[in-house]
């Protein structure tokens, strides 16, 4: 290491098999009364009822706010953060996705700071003011969430998608029960899943990289690939889903501490403009960006080769990494991820968003972590070639 580096993560992860049932306890070591900031689907699967009855049986009241729907929104968080203030809640409790915990975030930094969730964008506004409690509940094996001091807000005046990171938007309590996963449908198990992979290989190769992060993105990525396709093909697979759940905060804890890279910078612009969710765009960028970025990663991509098969433990450094990159691109076409194309973006707005789309992923400061970094007209080759990207090829030299 040439430079001092930090690490950072929420201050108490409960994690296991019905960790969920001691939100109650925790939310009343923490406040009076919560707002659970959810979506519908939480709220008809029972979790929310579920959440509010473990709060209500540690004497602590809630509020509920299910508005989440998709990506994240500066709505969504508006809205919230009104109903946290008048009904007086002093503890935020998010239960779902990544969209949900993201949006908790805000919420609690905002409840102390005050402000719009766009002013503190790129720093301009510094949350000084400790967060208000936010005890976050994933129910997906993916975005880690629950343990980044960074959350993604779509500003819907503009279609951007503001990432913004700081110490404050870490949670203080992250609570990890894999049980809660096991309700997540293929297709979300599948996206998730490589949004998760995408968020540990991200972070082992970035230029901010450091000893700490390495160690646990190698823990993440060989959890991950180990177990995806079993938790894709068996969803009731308690062992497999732990492992996910294990991987994806895994995951999280690596990126939040070395940052992720180009795939997550031209992933956001995908979401804000076209509304793709953030892991199902992640999984269509992957393999193009991994070729992309291929000649400066032989050896950390190796590694990754030599998780997927333990033949490759033999490889020279190049087969190995070649061996990472086919096998990612053979993992997508096994769990069913489309492409631009195939998920049904017109191909003429899509061309013609190209250019801003580009802008707005170097302007992120994402693609600037990648071991290669890209210039404007390389990003824009790049989504072009992702639009209709045939996982089945052999890999593409850039």
């Amino acid at each position: 290491m040439t430079h001092p580096s930090v690490f950072r993560m929420p201050a108490s992860i409960n994690y296991g098999r019905q960790a969920f049932k001691e939100v109650g306890e925790l939310a009343a070591s923490k406040g009076k009364k919560a707002l659970i900031i959810s979506d519908k689907v939480m709220e008809s699967l029972g979790y929310v009822e579920e959440a509010c009855d473990y709060l209500l049986n540690a004497h602590v009241a809630s509020e509920v706010y299910v508005g989440v729907e998709s990506e994240p929104t500066d709505i969504y968080v508006e809205e919230a953060l009104e109903l946290l203030k008048a009904k007086n809640c002093d503890v935020v409790l998010s239960l779902g996705g990544g969209s949900c915990i993201d949006t908790a975030k805000a919420v609690a930094v905002l409840a102390a700071n005050g402000g719009y969730i766009g002013d503190y964008m790129g720093g301009r506004k510094w949350a000084d003011q400790s967060p208000i409690p936010h005890i976050a509940i994933p129910t997906t094996a993916g975005t880690g969430s629950e343990a980044t001091d960074d959350t993604i807000i779509t500003n819907i005046s503009n279609d951007v998608k503001m990432m913004i990171k700081q110490p404050a938007f870490m949670p203080e309590t992250a609570v990890v029960d894999p049980i809660l996963t096991l309700t997540s449908p293929q297709h979300v198990t599948a996206a998730t899943g490589i949004d998760a992979l995408s968020h540990a290989l991200e972070a082992y190769i970035s230029k901010q990289a450091h000893p700490m992060t390495d160690l646990i993105a190698l823990s993440s990525m060989e959890l991950i690939v180990k177990n995806i396709e079993t938790a894709y093909a068996d969803g009731e697979n308690v062992d497999a889903r732990e492992a996910m759940a294990l991987g994806a905060l895994q995951g999280g804890m690596a990126f939040s501490n070395s940052s992720v890279c180009l795939v997550h910078g031209m992933s956001r612009p995908i979401g804000a403009l076209f509304h793709v969710p953030h892991g199902y765009s992640n999984a269509m960028l992957l393999p193009a960006v991994l070729e992309f970025s291929r000649e400066p990663s032989i050896k950390r991509l190796a590694d990754l080769g030599r998780i997927f098969s333990e033949d490759a433990k033999d490889y020279p450094d190049e087969e190995a990494a070649d061996l990472a990159v086919t096998s990612v691109k053979a993992l997508c076409l096994k769990l069913g991820i489309p492409n631009l194309s195939e998920w049904g973006i017109d191909k003429h707005k899509f061309e013609s968003a190209i250019k801003k789309m580009a802008s707005d992923a170097l302007e992120s400061g994402s693609p600037a972590n990648n071991p290669r970094v890209p210039s404007q007209l390389e990003i824009e080759s790049l989504y072009k070639d992702c639009y209709d990207y045939d996982f089945s090829l052999e890999i593409k030299v850039r």
